[in-house]
């Protein structure tokens, strides 16, 4: 099994899957960027969403730097994720009464896509990528809402961050937000 992880482009954003899940696909995904395209998406809105998402990419990566990673499988997109700045999420705001801390960089997503490369520790080789390259930057905190017993979710399951150095900085009985001082 040959593994490659990459900075998430603008390019490289096209080769993620579409999925059948629709609109769950990381490549149209706004819920943390655009909180008003989160609702009410329909399959024609693609091409819409494609261009902001890309114009979000853009812009962060020219005002922070990268801010996602892809890993691939023997050439194939495998998962994804996907980080920065809370400012950067707008729907942070109306996420509960827990706000992760402005200092801090928040993963968004890190979501294997394929069940069958779930388990084979592709998520904590990206996680580690993201944390390394965090703290060249000096970054101090990373922070995310980790998902409870849910590898169908996008954010990540709760036991990967705690196995890689997360701690639960507030508890929620679904989603508590992790953090790890770097």
């Amino acid at each position: 099994m040959q593994i490659k992880i990459l900075d998430l482009t603008e390019k490289n954003l096209k080769t993620l899957p579409e999925w059948e899940s629709y609109p769950f696909s990381c490549k149209y995904c706004l819920y943390w960027e655009k909180p008003e395209a989160s609702t009410g998406i329909e399959k024609e809105t693609t091409d819409l969403l494609f261009k902001e998402k890309s114009k979000w990419l853009s812009r962060v990566r020219k005002e922070f730097g990268n801010c996602g990673k892809l890993i691939y499988v023997d050439g194939k997109p495998a998962g994804f994720a996907q980080f920065a700045p809370p400012k950067f999420f707008p729907n942070l705001v109306g996420y509960g009464s827990v706000q992760p801390d402005v200092d801090a960089v928040f993963i968004s997503c890190l979501f294997i896509f394929d069940k069958n490369y779930r388990e084979l520790g592709l998520g904590t080789k990206l996680l580690k990528r993201i944390i390394n390259g965090l703290k060249s930057k000096g970054i101090k905190i990373i922070e995310t809402f980790a998902r409870i017993g849910n590898a169908e979710n996008p954010s990540g399951l709760l036991e990967l961050y705690l196995k890689n150095g997360f701690r639960i900085y507030i508890d929620d009985p679904e989603f508590p937000l992790v953090r790890i001082d770097v």
